[in-house]
């Protein structure tokens, strides 16, 4: 693996010593370059929303202004200053809360305001499409364009939220969800019959695969073998979904999503009221992006034994280690102890939900009894953690390892500043969480 020097813009294997330099001699320090790598994807996770955000007319000039600024930032010998880094960092993260707001609204005003559902899972009938990624406009396309043809349509992964929208779930043939993470493609889009439609990032390469022919791609999403779709018109993935023979699953499995920050505000004096007498002990955020290995079965296994009176919040795709448990409601009343918020993007709505509880009772959201455990994988996982670390979340717990560019350094900065922690065992780390450290 070559290192990349952003000052002398080599990349070499030993970095810009290795050409007869001395090391460091371009005067960029490993941390400062380190936190450029965070500062890059992180402005790559953006720009992932950014695209969706497009999609709706939105205004995304504030958003835009801060991408530029600090792109420019990591132009070479800009700058050497490390807290002018930290305060860059910052900036992304409230870049992130400012594009994940406006990707919130977007989506509520073209799709109305979603409700708690549980959807049937991994039950397939007849001639079908399956839609994978995270891109809900797409979603409403296939859907209109679909519509009394004789196709069902079937989300995967980060689309499984699409069905608690109004406007995507009063589709008949929308018809439910289908795997899990998006790592297992590989698997279910082989088994899987049907045609199948990629629209955002978190695509497997498909270089040998038995599925590329009936594999649609959409926008930035490619590779090679698929079909790309232009100009939202989708003739082709619904013909190519009625010429393949019928794929027939029978299950009983359903999965819940759906609870939106504005449904969960709704249960805010149910909740206010729990907590004040002691039926409601903890909140639990345990979300992120699912990482391929056993190392993530730790978030099976934390979800499992947290006790009934405390919830869980979840995101993104790492829901998918526990989301066929069952939960069930917090003793003494109607709260329901698993609320899916969403998408990755829909992050942003704990941090709503965080801030309204905080201001009723009068306190920081460091205050709460509130504890964050996050699994890490991709660039938007960045873009969500500096976006929490911009508004002062403290003590969150990430895993099942550190970031490859985060060195000792660096990690120290975040523990030093964040009380940040990286995951141990689920047993201790849910002894530490309960004790309020």
């Amino acid at each position: 693996m070559s290192m990349h020097c952003y000052q002398c813009s080599m990349s070499t294997p030993d970095g810009c010593g290795s050409k007869g330099q001395p090391a460091g001699s371009c005067g960029k320090d490993e941390n400062l370059s380190r936190i450029q790598d965070i500062i890059i994807f992180g402005l790559k996770g953006i720009a992932a929303y950014r695209v969706q955000a497009n999609h709706y007319g939105a205004d995304l000039k504030e958003v835009d202004d801060i991408v530029n600024e600090a792109l420019y930032f990591t132009l070479t010998n800009v700058n050497f200053n490390f807290q002018q880094h930290i305060d860059m960092l910052m900036k992304v993260g409230s870049a992130t809360a400012k594009i994940m707001t406006i990707l919130d609204k977007a989506h509520t005003d073209a799709f109305g305001s979603p409700s708690p559902v549980n959807v049937t899972q991994n039950k397939v009938q007849g001639k079908a499409i399956l839609v994978s990624g995270h891109d809900h406009h797409s979603l409403k396309k296939i859907l209109e364009q679909s519509a009394g043809k004789g196709v069902n349509v079937y989300t995967h992964s980060e689309m499984l939220p699409s069905h608690s929208y109004p406007e995507l779930a009063k589709y008949d043939h929308l018809k439910g969800n289908v795997g899990k993470s998006w790592f297992d493609q590989k698997d279910l889009f082989a088994k899987f019959q049907g045609a199948i439609f990629m629209n955002t990032n978190c695509i497997v390469p498909t270089k040998g695969k038995p599925y590329v022919d009936r594999l649609f791609t959409y926008a930035q999403v490619g590779a090679e073998g698929t079909t790309i779709i232009e100009n939202d018109d989708f003739t082709p993935l619904i013909n190519k979904a009625l010429e393949l023979p019928e794929t027939n699953w029978d299950s009983n499995e359903t999965v819940a999503t759906g609870h939106h920050h504005s449904v969960i505000l709704s249960l805010a004096p149910q909740i206010i009221d729990a907590v004040k007498t002691g039926k409601l002990r903890r909140f639990f955020v345990i979300a992120g992006c699912d990482t391929p290995g056993v190392g993530g079965d730790y978030y099976r296994q934390l979800a499992s034994i947290i006790p009934q009176d405390c919830v869980i919040l979840t995101s993104s795709c790492g829901k998918f280690r526990f989301n066929d448990l069952e939960f069930g409601t917090v003793p003494g009343t109607d709260i329901p102890r698993y609320l899916d918020l969403g998408q990755c993007n829909d992050s942003v709505g704990g941090v709503i939900i965080a801030s309204q509880l905080a201001q009723v009772f009068g306190c920081g959201i460091n205050d709460l009894p509130l504890s964050i455990v996050l699994s890490w994988m991709e660039q938007k996982a960045v873009a969500i953690l500096l976006a929490l670390f911009n508004i002062g979340v403290k003590d969150i717990r990430l895993g099942f390892r550190a970031p490859q560019f985060v060195n000792e350094d660096i990690l120290n900065f975040l523990v030093d500043t964040f009380d940040f922690k990286l995951i141990s065992t689920p047993e201790k780390d849910l002894a530490d969480m309960l004790a309020g450290h």
